[in-house]
């Protein structure tokens, strides 16, 4: 477990003593919140939660009927919900982990940071996936989680005939992550090398490299600046298909999904049983700082986990989202440590 831990710092920086003593008291000094006389840790049940009111119908969910039963002032939010569960294993906003840098192509930063995000929620989704003594079976299986769902909401899969399908939600993790490493290991999608095009020319012929302007043939003096240059996106200078952009962004909607499960489903077995919700909440709110910062997010994919989202705005540690593109005041952040298959 510590090799674990170890794997999840990395990257946010060096760890002090001081920030460590601070990370490990947080989660001890805070009243448990399994009940008392609930039994074993494993058999406590989450908090009602509360209902989330009118998401994007592009997300494809299906609305929990039971959660219309309880009235507004009757409900409790659930436990990550609650400030004094939103602590985070380092210190400081996460701007600065996100900002690229000056000369650096977009798209080559954001194909680095959605590698390392998916890094990090690889690590968290092993938890789940370990294998429970006394039942033999994963935390996360068909039993327990008979679909994919969060706060209500239930993310369906398509089949071979594109229908909507309810699927247990460590079979719908396991395609998403199958679906997400096949993306990076496509080098039509992410590319590795600059390939040099083929000339077709005899040998004795250099062949211009990928930084080498080639002459164009003749054009209209009077066409736009944008027609004689050609279609641009995302990633273009630096050999990322036209299909980049689109890619992400269901790569993180559907990193998104992942993150609003683990938190509504596992969170207490066994991410509380374990003592490391600070790690989840560290890596969750590095990740939506970066989808949201680069316009991976939007609110319509966020908002199972919203109120968790707008507790670090309140304090600070992420920028309101109308302040995206506005000069931002970035603290340094210092350690204290596919499409078309889901709808």
């Amino acid at each position: 477990m510590a090799s674990f831990f170890s794997s999840v710092r990395q990257g946010f920086g060096r760890q002090s003593n001081k920030s460590n003593a601070q990370a490990r008291g947080n989660g001890q000094n805070l009243p448990s919140p399994i009940s008392q006389g609930s039994g074993s840790p494993l058999s406590a049940n989450l908090p009602p939660v509360p209902h989330s009111p009118g998401p994007n119908s592009a997300m494809q969910f299906e609305t929990d009927p039971g959660a219309e039963q309880q009235a507004p002032q009757q409900r409790k939010p659930p436990f990550f919900f609650r400030e004094e569960y939103s602590g985070l294993i380092v210190k400081g906003n996460f701007m600065t982990l996100a900002a690229k840098p000056v000369h650096v192509e977009e798209g080559e930063w954001l194909a680095h940071q959605v590698v390392e995000e998916y890094r990090l929620l690889d690590n968290m989704i092993k938890i789940v996936k370990t294998v429970n003594e006394k039942t033999g079976a994963p935390i996360c299986n068909p039993n327990s989680c008979p679909t994919m769902s969060a706060a209500g909401h239930t993310y369906t899969w398509l089949d071979q005939q594109k229908r909507p399908i309810k699927i247990p939600a460590c079979q719908y993790i396991m395609l998403v992550q199958k679906w997400i490493e096949g993306k990076f290991d496509d080098r039509n999608t992410f590319p590795t090398d600059n390939k040099e095009p083929s000339s077709g020319l005899s040998s004795g012929l250099s062949t211009p490299g990928a930084g080498t302007p080639i002459a164009a043939g003749p054009t209209n003096v009077s066409a736009s600046l944008s027609s004689l240059a050609g279609k641009d996106w995302l990633g273009k200078s630096s050999g990322f298909p036209e299909h980049f952009e689109s890619d992400l962004k269901s790569i993180f909607r559907q990193m998104m999904r992942c993150y609003a499960h683990l938190y509504h489903g596992h969170w207490l077995e066994p991410y509380w049983d374990l003592g490391c919700t600070q790690y989840l909440n560290t890596c969750f709110i590095h990740f939506i700082n970066v989808g949201r910062t680069f316009g991976m997010l939007g609110d319509r994919e966020m908002e199972p986990m919203l109120p968790l989202i707008q507790i670090w705005e309140a304090k600070g540690l992420l920028q309101p989202p109308q302040s995206q593109s506005s000069k931002m005041d970035i603290s340094p952040v210092t350690a204290a440590p596919p499409p078309g298959t889901a709808s």
